[in-house]
């Protein structure tokens, strides 16, 4: 076999090793991750049971990359400790290391089975969670051909002499080795993947032990890269950064007993290739022992490392719109909830301002008004923007379910920014032409105002909880807005046939401010419809 073909098969075999570990904690995470993040969130705030749920959390998905990302999401949101968070990116690197473990075994006849089940579970019934567990164990039998597709080329490529001669010129540096690892399990964004291959060149003969246990710290290293540069913000940085310093003091710590260790390897009976294995399972153990009891000064450490940012002076620029979300459909939807929390806190704002130009004209409040109607356009498209990228591997229907609430909600909340902008014109319109609004007017509008809080706060309740029944009271306050404004357009009317002096244009301005006050609530009212619509789906299906 030429070494062109045998590259090819590695590359080949590579491959489809680093797939079937996306598939796995993407089909996982599209049906189960909701509720993962969701537990996640509320029971990890002992260090100890953080530690245990780490390790198993990664051995479901198969991928310690994905809890960093999602605990790195709690972290920068607040709902996570730093303290507790840097303890389950502990027991994740331990759950990495038990499923090398696991695929380290002869699985030839596991795969077949495997791959078959997980047909079978995909094909049972038209559920995602059934989808989920049947592309996750067939992404774990793809796993496991490959390593049987990855053992037999290597065999092959022991005997060409470009192989002996790479590998020759690892050995006796092991910085170049270490550095070798970090690149390539970087690029590989996996680390179980990259610690397999290390076994299975150390199995096939073709590096010392030396060598091995370099590449093994390097791909150790090189597995906490990728949620390093994937973050976008110095607190989103901080957990990921205190996992890579965590295993680069530890790689640093253990490089000078290389020799004693790799003389105590060779004279063991037990293979290389299994070494390698378990002492990747130990190094990460041996962490957990020696920083388990540091993670609250380390926590605080990376909180002075990385302060956090003051916010950009627009409002309108996302805060929370992390890329690395956009991997993990739950995250990118936590993150698209909070900036959609935002849209609503300016919303709040925007109705005060108004209010305060009806009582008391103001050019600067006037701009303030024009400034947060911007700002809210702005941040309402970079929302639906990063919903329209998140889980391009598919989405659960719960999470599908869940972006289409998000995306009303903040569409809704834009065109109610919009009116109130139109109102905001009203207002510098009548100032202009030396009037004010009447005592009587003032008290309509303020009543208007305050029903348009009241619904607000319960559009907000209704949509971070999904709260059924705040839903149900938001729709039962366009009534009550409905009476105000007839009310008040009566009595307006009344008072105007008896002051024949009023001026018709002045009263035409405040009809229109009941109505666009009205048109607001309507978009408000609108985003109790979708958690209603959503609940009754809910109940029939089952």
């Amino acid at each position: 076999m030429s070494g062109t073909t045998l590259l090819l098969n590695l590359a080949g075999a590579i491959a489809l090793l680093l797939w079937g570990t996306h598939m796995i904690s993407t089909a996982l995470l599209r049906g189960f991750g909701t509720q993962l993040r969701n537990w996640m969130g509320r029971n990890l705030n002992n260090r100890w049971m953080a530690l245990i749920s780490g390790i198993g959390i990664t051995g479901v998905l198969q991928s310690s990359t994905a809890v960093s990302l999602m605990a790195t999401s709690f972290t920068a949101a607040g709902t996570l400790g730093l303290a507790p968070a840097l303890a389950v990116m502990l027991g994740a690197n331990i759950g990495s290391t038990l499923v090398v473990q696991l695929l380290s075994f002869d699985t030839s006849l596991a795969m077949p089975v495997t791959l078959l089940t997980g047909y079978i579970v995909f094909r049972l019934r038209d559920d995602s969670r059934f989808e989920s567990v049947g592309c996750a164990l067939i992404g774990l039998g793809l796993m496991l051909l490959a390593l049987g597709l990855l053992s037999a080329t290597l065999g092959h490529m022991e005997a060409t002499s470009v192989f002996r001669a790479i590998m020759q010129s690892l050995e006796g540096d092991v910085i170049i080795a270490v550095v070798a690892a970090v690149l390539l399990t970087w690029i590989c964004h996996s680390s179980v993947a990259v610690v397999l291959l290390i076994a299975s060149l150390a199995g096939a003969g073709l590096m010392t032990p030396a060598t091995a246990i370099a590449l093994m710290l390097g791909a150790n290293i090189g597995g906490a890269l990728p949620s390093v540069m994937s973050a976008s913000s110095p607190v989103a940085r901080r957990l990921p950064m205190g996992n890579l310093l965590a295993r680069l003091l530890g790689s640093l710590a253990l490089l000078p007993c290389l020799p004693l260790i790799a003389n105590l390897l060779a004279r063991s009976d037990i293979g290389l290739a299994h070494w390698v294995v378990y002492l990747h399972t130990a190094f990460n153990l041996l962490l957990a022992v020696v920083f388990i009891g540091l993670t609250e000064p380390c926590a605080r450490l990376l909180t002075y490392l990385f302060p956090q940012q003051e916010p950009p002076a627009d409002p309108g620029m996302p805060q929370y719109l992390d890329e690395a979300g956009l991997e993990v459909a739950n995250i990118g939807l936590s993150n698209a909830v909070r900036e959609a929390l935002r849209l609503a806190d300016m919303t709040s704002l925007m109705l005060n301002q108004v209010l305060q130009l009806f009582e008391k004209p103001d050019p600067d409040t006037a701009d303030k008004v024009r400034q947060l109607d911007h700002s809210i356009d702005l941040l309402s498209a970079a929302i639906r923007a990063y919903l329209a990228d998140i889980g391009q591997d598919g989405l659960s229907d719960d999470d599908a379910d869940r972006a289409q609430e998000v995306l009303m909600f903040v569409i809704n909340l834009e065109h109610a920014g919009d009116i109130l902008g139109n109102l905001a014109q009203l207002a510098v319109r009548r100032t202009r032409r030396g009037e004010r609004f009447s005592s009587f007017e003032l008290i309509q509008i303020q009543a208007m105002h305050l029903a348009l809080l009241d619904s607000l706060n319960l559009a907000i309740t209704a949509f971070l909880r999904e709260d059924v029944s705040a839903a149900k009271a938001l729709i039962g306050h366009k009534e009550t807005v409905r009476k105000l404004e007839a009310s008040a357009s009566r009595e307006h009317f009344r008072k105007l046939q008896n002051d024949k002096t009023a001026w018709a244009e002045s009263g035409d301005i405040f009809q229109r401010v009941l109505r666009d006050y009205r048109r607001v609530h309507h978009h408000i009212a609108a985003l109790g419809y979708t958690v209603l619509e959503r609940n009754t789906a809910s109940a029939q299906a089952a």
